[in-house]
Formats: C-alpha cells, structure tokens, sequence
C-alpha cells in the first residue's frame, strides 16, 4: 500500500514543494519551508452511504440523499447574495476593508439565524466577549440565542466545534487565527492557509456551515493566498465608501448561486438596514438635470439598478490632460474618448476628462458605454439630457452600438422609478415594455448626431 508523501511550504509566500529545501524559490527566503502537518483527519465520512475516499455513480444518488434545503436567514439581502439561502456544510468567505460593517452585518446575520432556529456560535478573534455582547446590545440583539466565544487557537476551536456541533460558525477573524502545528505568526500565508483548510474540512465532514471574515489589502483582495477562495464554497465581498451611509454586499464566486449578486444595506445607528429598492437609493440625491449627468440602467447579477453616471470636461493647463475615474474601467473610458473622436469627429485633446459613478458604486458590465458617452458629450457640450430618459448600451470599436442583455428587465425598473423614455441600442428585446418611449440607434454617429446635432 503506498503511503502519501509528506508535503511542504514556505511559511512566507505559501509556496509549496515536494521536498525540503534551504532557500524558498518562490520569495527568496531563507529557513521558511516547513512540512505541512494536518490537525485533525477526522472519522471515516459516511457520506452518500460509501466508504471514504470511494466513488459513487450520480444517477444512483437517491432523493433521500439530497442535501437539506437552505436556511433562510430573515435578511432578504444576505438571501439573495447567497442565492436564496444558506447551504448547509457550505464555506463562506466575506471580506471588505477594515471599519466597513463586516462584524455587524454577521452578528445580525447570526441573531437572525439564531432566531430562526439555526443553533450558531460566534468566534472572535479580535474582541472579548464582553465587547461583542455590548455591540450586540447597541444593535438590538441582546436577546438572540446566540453562543458567544472568543479564542484564536484553531485546535480549541475545533475542540469547542466538534462538542457543541452547531449548525452555523461564523470566524471573526480568519488573520487572527492561529494553527499550533505551524511555525508562523498569526496572519501570516501559511497559518491562513492552514485555518482556512481546517475549517473548511471541519464544514464539509460535519455537516456545519463556517462564515470566514477576512480582511482586505490595500489592493483590494482579500489578505492571504489566493488559494483560500478557492478553497470555500463561495466568496462575498462587503464594499462601500465611507462618506456615504449604504453597503454593498457582492457575490464574486457561488457554487450554489449566481455570482456578481449584490445585496444593498444602509448602515444606521442601529446597524445595517436592508434596501429593497437601490435604484430609488442612488438616485434619491439627485437633483434639477445639468450638464454632465446621465442615469444608466444597469444589471447586477440578476437585479436591475439605475445609477447616475457624472461627467466633467473641462481645458486642461498640463501638457497632458487628465482622465479621472471612480467607480469605472479607466481604459474602457480612454476607448471611448478614442472611438469618439475617430468615428464621430470629436477631439478631446487639450481637455480634462473626468468620470464618476454617483454613489460609490462599482460598476463592470460594457453596457454603460453608451451612458458614459452621453455623460462625456453632455458635459463637453454643455447641454443636458432630458431628466426622465435613461441610456444603456454597449460601443464597439467600429462605432456601432450592441445591444445589452436584459433589456426588458432595465426598462421595467426604469417606468417603476417614474422614466418616460430611453435610449437604447437596435435590436435589444424591449418584449413588454409599455408606455415607455424607445429611442434605438445603430451606432455612434447616429446617436451623436440625433442628440447633440454633431458629428
């Protein structure tokens, strides 16, 4: 019978080798490569009536042997996001920066499972739990069923797991936890890595589902190795600014979902507030049409959200003008500039773009290039778009316009919020679409040219 070969690390970068070595190839350094020792193996898994490790056929899984279906948590939001529910033995990975609402939007999630009848625990590795009961207390929450625990070693965690078996855990934070077989500080790569994978193993072999909080770097990605959302069932980021009072809870990777799902919450005095309707949230500031500002219907995940796009162009005084972007791709902005002035005529040259997304919001589909192009040739023109129209679509380098998906969906919320027209690409399916005028154009020139009177 052969026997498995001993794995090893770098306790720095988390590289992994087959062999020991003195010197790391994938960081450089010296003394870090360790072998890799697991906590625990667990009982033989009794899953799908099979001994461990043996294969099963799919069509022979009986419904008996279906999974159990989702708990619902009571946040319609978080629902959503993780595409109706909570999975059992599933791992979840939230991350967002520090200060965001990560602990409280989970500590409320974990109240309103309690509530539910979900049994939870909550660890935290960075407050006593003192301090958690009175944010709890804050929050409204003191009477949740709640178990509290505040501890960092892995092994006693497991330990307190494997006894009290409940059926949601949720980790506060996974940086703060620490594996005693491995020879690092806490939050280093190897020592994430390490808590990651047992407590995913713990999820997956007794039926428990974990919620990990990591923190996020200054790049934007979750701390720690990549390979931790590879290895959790589904990956959640909490994003938002701080100048502004709403959240946004986004799906990145879902095994039991769609993912580029968003959740919107509105943080208040007594924690998260859930908004069931954002569109009216992102526009609520907006006010008398001016140059510059265009209202895109947009598509995230499945729900349809409208969002004013901002433009400013003014004279630049450098040598080389400026092209300012929040909340957008910066280079698809410098290929619509460029596909303006080659098709259409227009020079940009000598003037200062700027482009902002009104609210905070991230915005990735291409369909907003048309949006931005009316946003960009209002304010270099100087002449508003009619206050009740939104404009959607996608620009080809060509200069013509393709259609966007979901076109249907986009008007709809768009006559809910009170719009009376829209400028769409030709050859969208509009199907239902009633009492809501209808503005197709081709391509570029021709929207230009109908709009601005140029081009």
């Amino acid at each position: 019978m052969a026997r498995n070969n001993p794995t090893f690390s770098c306790t720095a970068c988390g590289s992994s080798f087959n062999k020991w070595s003195g010197r790391c190839d994938g960081c450089g350094e010296w003394n870090t490569i360790q072998q890799d020792k697991g906590i625990s193996a667990g009982p033989p898994s009794k899953s799908l009536g099979a001994r461990r490790g043996a294969s099963v056929t799919l069509s022979d899984l009986s419904t008996q042997e279906a999974p159990p279906p989702r708990e619902h948590s009571g946040i319609g939001e978080l629902d959503r996001v993780l595409g109706g529910g909570l999975v059992p033995a599933s791992a979840i990975l939230v991350g967002g920066d520090p200060g965001i609402g990560k602990s409280t939007l989970l500590l409320q999630a974990a109240a309103q499972f309690a509530r539910a009848g979900v049994s939870t625990i909550y660890v935290s590795g960075e407050e006593a739990s003192a301090q958690v009961r009175m944010r709890a207390q804050r929050l409204g929450l003191s009477d949740a069923p709640v178990r509290l625990a505040a501890e960092t070693n892995l092994r006693d965690i497991l330990t307190t797991l494997e006894a009290e078996r409940p059926q949601l855990a949720i980790i506060d934070s996974i940086q703060t936890m620490w594996a005693d077989n491995v020879e690092s500080a806490p939050g280093s790569v190897s020592q994430v890595r390490a808590a990651a994978h047992e407590l995913t193993s713990f999820a997956k072999r007794r039926g428990v589902s974990v919620i990990l909080v990591g923190h996020v770097t200054k790049e934007g990605q979750i701390a720690g190795p990549r390979v931790v959302e590879h290895m959790v069932d589904t990956v959640l980021y909490f994003e938002g600014e701080r100048g502004h009072q709403f959240r946004i809870l986004r799906s990145v990777k879902n095994r039991f979902g769609p993912a580029d799902e968003i959740g919107v919450f509105e943080m208040t005095g007594a924690g998260l507030a859930e908004v069931t309707n954002p569109s009216a949230l992102f526009l609520s500031e907006r006010g008398q049409p001016s140059p510059g500002s265009v209202v895109f219907a947009g598509i995230e995940g499945t729900r349809p959200v409208l969002v004013e796009l901002q433009a400013l162009v003014a004279p630049s005084p450098h040598s080389q003008a400026l092209r300012t972007v929040v909340g957008w791709d910066s280079g698809r902005l410098a290929m619509i500039l460029a596909v303006l002035e080659a098709r259409c005529g227009i020079p940009f040259a000598g003037l200062d773009v700027y482009l902002n997304v009104a609210g905070g919001l991230k915005i990735n589909e291409p369909a907003a290039d048309l949006a931005v192009a009316a946003a960009i040739l209002s304010a270099r023109e100087d002449a508003a778009l009619p206050a009740e129209t939104v404009v959607f679509g996608e620009i080809s380098l060509s200069g013509a316009l393709r259609p966007a998906t979901q076109t249907e969906n986009r008007l709809k919320e768009a006559q809910k919020l009170g719009f009376t027209s829209a400028i769409a690409p030709a050859g969208g399916k509009a199907v239902g679409a009633t009492g809501l005028t209808l503005n197709t154009m081709s391509d570029l020139t021709g929207f230009v040219g109908e709009i601005f009177g140029a081009g």
